[in-house]
């Protein structure tokens, strides 16, 4: 008889729970700060296997980040967290005592996070296979993808911001110059640094120290006309540093390649871009491969939000999938749709999907549709362990950082935060008080201040956090 008791207890508990959950979740979503824009919410138990809550989740939205939820996921089914991205070094001809007679190809594979230090490493190769001259070409092989450097629906206006460099299979420092800016003496020159150095942009340095008549400091480039001037302008009162994308990653990784080698006494005749022979690799002609595995990509991917691993990736899906060179954002968009049916269950043409970064205002997908890629990556082991520590985390690191902080959430939501103008998105992972994980996924769409849509969805994780 106790123990009847207990579990109508228990089971009376539950219901209760449920129904509070569901009202407090239609308090949010109903919310008079939603009153001019739309939000689709689902909600799933992992552990049960069940739905607690959907709300206008099959709707279409743009996901803006929250799209790098099904790159990422997409890319550990398909290639697997050892997968990696190769900036390789091979040559034709021979070497012979300190020279190359032939050529030297640069081959890019669009590794996102290749360095300064990289760089560095790549012409200290050629030094250590005894190369002080080129008697041929210094080549880049970017035969990899097309010459399109911008996703679909892309925004033009968002140049020269970091957050939209040019994707080239070689890309060097994100393809971007970190730029700063120090005062001086009252009145004088500000100071100007730039990293990675290279001849390939110049520096138009106008700043003044600690002049309130020079106006507001303003670091860009001539980017309307696509040149690599950077201008820097105004009054300079403390250290500032901005990251500008560079016309060209390519011709930017080679021009500096470039200058690493003559600084160290290596000579090569000229610069040109062309496709590597597919037989250099199979008859043993690599001096070099630098190799960085896809976990390393996916955590600034999604942690950071870095919108060029999450198209580097969305390229590595593609080249996976398709054999021909000059690969294109279709081709990508192929690959993504062709595992969406197969593996996902869904049908593409429900969707539209065009990048891999979810920049563009092209891409329309349902909460639903993120619902089933996170309870996807939770079926398996290997995809899901890699993916949810890649994750921002509520109050602790990423975009989630400053986030839900002394709450119950905190250290506990694993999610992707999406955000570009007129859109809001969160999907993940939280722990209900229970000891179940849920999955969720929100969209808000057509709001116009983001901090109140962040709130809804932050009420939203505490909610669930503590049901």
């Amino acid at each position: 008889m106790r123990k009847i008791v207990t579990f109508l207890l228990v089971l009376i508990t539950n219901v209760v729970n449920a129904q509070s959950l569901q009202q407090r979740l239609d308090a949010l979503v109903n919310s008079e700060t939603l009153r001019t824009s739309e939000i689709g919410v689902t909600v799933f138990d992992l552990t049960a296997g069940k739905s607690l809550y959907r709300y206008q989740d099959e709707k279409l939205y743009r996901p803006a980040s929250t799209e790098k939820i099904i790159t990422s996921v997409t890319a550990l089914a398909r290639l697997g967290e050892n997968y990696t991205f190769d900036t390789k070094l091979c040559y034709t001809g021979e070497i012979n005592q300190d020279t190359l007679h032939g050529n030297l190809y640069v081959i890019g594979h669009f590794d996102p996070l290749f360095s300064d230090e990289d760089l560095n490493r790549l012409a200290d190769a050629v030094i250590a296979n005894g190369i002080h001259f080129i008697t041929d070409t210094l080549a880049a092989d970017v035969s990899m993808m097309d010459s399109v450097y911008w996703g679909p629906g892309w925004s033009w206006d968002d140049t020269p911001s970091s957050d939209q460099p040019y994707l080239s299979p070689l890309m060097l420092n994100q393809g971007c110059v970190s730029v700063t800016v120090s005062p001086q003496e009252k009145g004088t020159q500000a100071a100007v640094d730039c990293m990675p150095f290279s001849d390939y942009y110049q520096v138009d340095n106008r700043a003044i120290s600690h002049d309130s008549a020079a106006g507001q400091l303003k670091i860009t480039r001539n980017w309307l006309s696509n040149g690599n001037i950077i201008s820097v302008t105004g009054n300079v009162t403390r250290r500032t540093t901005v990251d500008l994308s560079i016309q060209s990653s390519e011709k930017f990784f080679l021009h500096t390649l470039v200058n690493r080698l003559n600084n160290r006494g290596v000579q090569s005749r000229c610069v040109i871009f062309t496709t590597c022979p597919d037989s250099l690799d199979k008859n043993g002609r690599t001096l070099f491969t630098l190799s960085r595995p896809l976990r390393e990509v996916l955590e600034p991917m999604l942690k950071k939000s870095n919108n060029l691993c999450a198209e580097s990736v969305f390229y590595q899906v593609a080249a996976n999938m398709f054999s021909h060179k000059y690969l294109t954002a279709k081709d990508g968009a192929d690959a993504i749709k062709t595992f969406l049916s197969g593996a996902i269950g869904k049908n593409p043409d429900d969707y539209n999907i065009v990048d891999g970064s979810g920049l563009s205002l092209y891409n329309y997908i349902s909460p639903e549709l993120l619902l089933a890629y996170l309870k996807y990556a939770y079926s398996r082991q290997e995809i899901f362990n890699v993916f949810y520590d890649s994750l921002p985390i509520a109050g602790v690191d990423g975009t989630l950082k400053n986030r839900m902080k002394k709450t119950k959430a905190r250290n506990n939501v694993h999610a992707k935060t999406g955000t570009v103008k007129g859109v809001s998105s969160l999907a993940g992972y939280v722990k209900a008080s229970n000891g179940h994980l849920l999955a969720f996924a929100i969209i808000n769409q057509n709001i116009m201040k983001q901090k109140e849509a962040r709130d809804i969805q932050d009420k939203i994780c505490i909610a669930l956090a503590g049901n």
